[in-house]
């Protein structure tokens, strides 16, 4: 059966990602929910992959990528300009364009009238938690014509290949081909004003109130930071608007003709503010209409036209952090340094550092680690950049613009709209920026000076019976996120810091180079346990599939071809064919424990396939002189139905923790693939047998004594689950950095009910 190339908005919703994107999926969504969203439909994820099929061109972008260093930039720009002309230059397939058209004909509400319509990108892994691939890809606005929408959705595709979106994707080790794009086309809202809105403030985390910006205009000035947007608060209890701070506008974005055009305002409207009360407090009625829908706070676009507002787009808040930080603090909270210049806080904390200025993203070079980046804007372009500095400071932009949130997803300071800052600083000048409070200072803060200035732990922490653990796999993050409030590591990936050597282990074992790789290995697990010390730190043993082990530096050498890698080759069953990686890593973790003395760190064994192999391996752990104390435990991944149907079995080898891996228990359990977009539809953790697992894992783990968590996607997107977790009797959660205070206050409303009904 043809897959659907065509889907209408109102037939698709928010479980609908691998068929049309994250942004297509809300858009669905949200039209089902009957939000005020301009009609469209979505060009699907199967469209794309078909075409890249009739085209022929997958293995001839894979060749372009082979090798490829994406730290090199002129290798990244050539290679992303090559692969983009291979795609607009094919030819668009006759098939696809059958169905898209008449479906574009339908939005001009007429035969053959040419809808003005705004062309999207909606990738495949769009909006996920812990996953912004946002802003990557290409808008086109003002589309027009059946031929100009065609070689718009090509160009949309090819956006999915762009130098930034390759970087992304390699340094957060997405495979290339598993991430997909869909094209949302939706009609033209011809904005008179446009802008975004939080249902949580972006820098302070507070969640009392909803945070607008505001443009005039089309609202692609105020994404990319073009601009400073006006900004308004209202507070959610009361519907009282306590913040309306105007910004004078200097250019616009228009429709002109066929074009879009920047004009600058008239000078009147420029000045003044850019909502009146009644707009302001419509959008801020919307959004927390948005944030109940979804259940967690929402990062949403808006426009309006001839006074009606409608939402052109909605995702979850991936950037909240573990503590509030007050935006609001006097000025009077100084370092003691001259003050040099102020803008609006964007990314909370405070650093130091020698200023360099970049024109635009062809400059990125210039950056080097430890730099204070200004520049008049950011853009995608510059994230390579972003990842060395220590702070950004711009001289445009909002609290929504690409500089903050990149800064804040970064876990950097940042401060944007500092007017005139490029004149005020020059390259080598060594300057203070302050994230929390928006201002710059000349010179450098004193680290006793910080305290003060900096997101200080939150001394009103929430407690909870229920511990709740962080999945981290970045070394770089492992300080930030310790300042967070969890309560230790419930899932360190062994695959992330391999993947950062970039040489297959083997390679290192056949070149007599295996110390090189235990010390390396040995210093990623030193900077986490140290970090969260005395918190526990559970280090996941590699689990790398053949197809990714591949695609390390020698890996083609000793991995085999295999149909269906994620039940091939990985797991526990390596450690038992061949130990010999398996013990690189076991000298790594015994390193760390006996002659660093951290000894907070833990094993967790993956992919077990029977009690068998759980004996097997505990044996080759022992053997090497590792053995379970009270400060060593060794705990099971629960992923595959034999582990929740047998568990007894399993304890009975002897262990002393489990952790339910909830994604592939669930595609395991449902026989679906979540990352094949002809049955991911199907992939659900909360369908019945699936809580039936859930259930059977933690009751039986807590009857046997044995501690049991859950490290899977499930917890960070089913509040309801998670009152369950509690309600069975789970010992701890671990979810993405992002979500720990949101889950956190979850688990304590879910602990509160059951102490209430058990009075």
């Amino acid at each position: 059966m043809k897959p659907a190339y065509v889907m209408q908005f109102a037939k698709v919703g928010k479980d609908d990602g691998a068929l049309v994107g994250g942004k297509g999926a809300n858009l669905g969504e949200m039209t089902k929910a009957g939000f005020p969203v301009p009609p469209g439909f979505v060009v699907t994820a199967a469209a794309y992959r078909d075409f890249l099929e009739e085209a022929n061109l997958t293995e001839k972008i894979r060749q372009q990528l082979l090798g490829l260093r994406v730290s090199e930039s002129k290798a990244l720009d050539k290679a992303a300009v090559s692969i983009q002309k291979l795609i607009t230059r094919s030819a668009f397939p006759k098939g696809i364009a059958r169905d898209i058209i008449p479906a574009y004909y339908a939005l001009g509400g007429k035969l053959l009238h040419h809808a003005l319509v705004a062309v999207r990108s909606s990738a495949t892994a769009e909006d996920l938690p812990g996953a912004s691939f946002a802003g990557q890809q290409s808008t086109f606005l003002n589309v027009q014509g059946e031929a100009n929408l065609l070689e718009k959705i090509k160009e949309a595709w090819a956006s999915l290949f762009t130098a930034r979106a390759i970087f992304y994707r390699e340094t957060n080790h997405f495979d290339h081909f598993k991430v997909a794009i869909a094209v949302p086309v939706q009609k033209m809202v011809a904005s008179d004003t446009s802008g975004v809105m939080f249902t949580i403030d972006p820098v302070t985390n507070d969640k009392s109130k909803v945070v607008i910006e505001a443009i005039l205009g089309l609202g692609e000035m105020i994404v990319q930071g073009a601009v400073t947007p006006d900004h308004y608060e209202v507070e959610k209890k009361t519907n009282r608007i306590l913040v309306k701070q105007p910004h004078n506008q200097e250019k616009m974005m228009i429709k002109r003709g066929h074009e879009n055009v920047i004009v600058k305002p008239k000078a009147n409207d420029a000045n003044k503010l850019k909502l009146t009360d009644s707009q302001i407090l419509t959008i801020a009625t919307l959004g927390k209409k948005l944030e109940k829908h979804y259940y967690f706070p929402q990062d949403v676009e808006w426009a309006i036209e001839n006074g009606d507002v409608y939402i052109v787009q909605t995702r979850p808040v991936t950037t909240t952090g573990s503590s509030q930080v007050n935006a609001h603090q006097p000025r009077t909270n100084s370092p003691g340094l001259p003050l040099l210049a102020q803008g609006d806080p964007a990314s909370p904390g405070i650093a130091s550092g020698p200023v360099k200025k970049l024109s635009s993203a062809k400059e990125i070079h210039k950056i080097a680690r430890g730099d204070i980046l200004v520049a008049e804007q950011t853009n995608p372009d510059f994230v390579p950049a972003m990842r060395k500095a220590v702070a950004i400071l711009t001289e445009r932009g909002g609290r929504t613009s690409h500089a903050a949130i990149v800064s804040r997803e970064l876990g950097i300071p940042a401060v944007v709209g500092a007017k005139n800052i490029q004149n005020l600083v020059r390259d080598g000048l060594v300057i203070t920026v302050n994230g929390s409070t928006g201002d710059v200072y000349r010179g450098a803060v004193m680290k006793s000076n910080t305290p003060n200035l900096t997101n200080a732990p939150n001394t009103t922490k929430i407690k909870t019976a229920t511990k709740v653990y962080v999945n981290l796999a970045e070394v770089s993050r492992a300080e930030a996120v310790a300042r967070m409030n969890a309560d230790g590591v419930g899932l360190l990936r062994a695959e992330f810091m391999i993947a950062d050597i970039g040489t297959h282990p083997r390679k290192f074992i056949q070149d007599k180079r295996q110390q090189v790789f235990i010390n390396h290995l040995a210093d990623n697990l030193e900077t986490f346990c140290r970090a969260f010390s005395p918190r526990p730190v559970v280090y996941r043993a590699t689990d790398f599939r053949t197809n990714e082990y591949r695609n390390l530096k020698g890996g083609q050498a000793f991995e085999p071809p295999e149909e269906n890698p994620m039940l091939g080759f990985r797991g526990a069953a390596r450690y038992i064919a061949d130990s010999q990686v398996f013990d690189l890593e076991l000298e790594a973790i015994k390193r760390v424990r006996n002659k660093l003395g951290f000894k907070n760190l833990y094993l967790m064994i993956p992919f077990v396939r029977t009690p068998k192999e759980l004996l097997e391996v505990k044996k080759i752990v022992a053997a090497s002189g590792l053995m379970r104390t009270p400060t060593f435990k060794l705990w099971m991944m629960v992923e595959l139905p034999t582990n929740a149907i047998m568990l007894d079995q399993y304890l009975d080898v002897g262990i002393d923790g489990v952790s339910i891996g909830s994604n592939d228990l669930t595609m395991l359990i449902l026989g679906t693939d979540r990352d094949n977009n002809e049955v991911a539809h199907d992939f659900n953790e909360m369908d019945p047998a699936v809580l039936w697992a859930f259930e059977r894992v933690i009751t039986t783990a807590v009857k046997r004594g044995v501690t049991v968590s859950m490290c899977g996607q499930a917890p960070s997107d089913y509040p309801e689950l998670v009152e369950k977790l509690v309600r069975w009797g789970i010992t701890s959660v671990s979810v993405n950095p992002d979500a720990i205070d949101r889950v956190r206050e979850t688990v304590a409303e879910a602990e509160r009910k059951l102490v209430t009904k058990k009075r």
